[in-house]
């Protein structure tokens, strides 16, 4: 976990490389999923979120689209001291989770159908088709029992029947 501490001239100092870095170098740390704790120089106090919400609102300033829009910021702020606060915010965490396990999973579905050569994806697709039809064909011509009215109007069981010869 890189700690990095900020100064009363609002410098965040990272006490592993021993250099003073921006906002952008944080944003960059949280994008190589390195953890990231922010505390100020004197109090030692705990100002990460802070400072992890002033990464956003400059992606937002910058001319990203909001992922937390006005209405979503209204609707958080009237949480704030309600009975469900603490519920909602592990919701909204393990929603994002959620979220971010089916990108993954569907980004790697797609990219091993993107590694597939397509004559090699048409010919699946084709046995797949193929198969299928098949089953269909076997499926019509199965005779399922039948009662002794229904055999007499069709014939005897050794004559075919006229639906048998198509």
């Amino acid at each position: 976990m890189h700690l990095l501490k900020k100064y009363p001239n609002r410098r965040l100092y990272d006490t592993e490389k021993s250099t003073y870095v921006t906002l952008d170098d944080v944003r960059q740390m949280i994008l190589a999923k390195e953890s990231v704790k922010v505390v100020e120089s004197k109090t030692e106090k705990d100002i990460t979120r802070s400072v992890l919400l002033q990464i956003i609102a400059e992606q937002e300033i910058e001319g990203h689209e909001p992922l937390l829009t006005n209405g979503v910021l209204q609707h958080l702020i009237r949480f704030y001291g309600q009975p469900m606060q603490g519920f909602l915010g592990r919701y909204l965490e393990q929603s994002v989770v959620t979220f971010l396990d089916q990108q993954r999973l569907y980004q790697r579905r797609l990219q091993q159908l993107m590694e597939r050569s397509p004559l090699k994806l048409m010919q699946q697709l084709a046995d797949q088709n193929l198969s299928f039809w098949r089953s269909m064909i076997h499926g019509e011509n199965a005779q399922a029992p039948t009662s002794s009215a229904e055999e007499a109007t069709r014939g005897s069981p050794s004559e075919p029947s006229a639906s048998n010869d198509a």
